[in-house]
């Protein structure tokens, strides 16, 4: 009779760190809402807008960032659009296709809403410059994994 294999169990240390963790993304989104909200924006905006603020990207991209149907996407630049937040453009290397792209008024907005995120930036002055490079470092890390 074969026996099922020993499924691993995380040490009370690896539950601990995995509950900070969804402790301090819980903590972030409803920072990050409450920033969007203050532009009249909704989280997925913010988080398109936010996207667009570092690169044009096709609409195929942002649905994959954003983990969501292009039509959706579609919608989300239809409205930061009308608002003069965002605009359609040609895609430098194939006319054929339409990026999005953050206007000037659009950066502005992003980089507020950057600024506004009071939930991290007040705990992180708490730690030394080191501490913050080895936090950074460890994030990359688990990032990579």
């Amino acid at each position: 009779m074969a026996t099922a294999p020993k499924t691993h169990r995380p040490d009370a240390l690896t539950m601990e760190v995995v509950e900070l963790i969804g402790d301090v993304v819980a903590r972030f989104y409803a920072d990050y809402e409450e920033a969007a909200g203050e532009h009249a924006l909704t989280g997925p905006q913010a988080r398109l807008l936010s996207l667009l603020s570092v690169e044009p990207l096709p609409m195929r991209k942002l649905a994959q960032k954003l983990k969501c149907e292009p039509s959706n996407v579609t919608g989300i630049v239809d409205r930061l659009e009308s608002r003069g937040l965002v605009e359609r453009r040609p895609d430098p290397a194939d006319r054929r296709v339409k990026v999005a792209a953050a206007t000037d008024e659009g950066l502005n907005v992003a980089r507020d809403l950057r600024e506004g995120l009071h939930f991290a930036r007040e705990p992180l002055a708490g730690l030394s410059a080191a501490e913050r490079r080895s936090l950074r470092d460890l994030l990359r890390r688990m990032l990579a994994g």
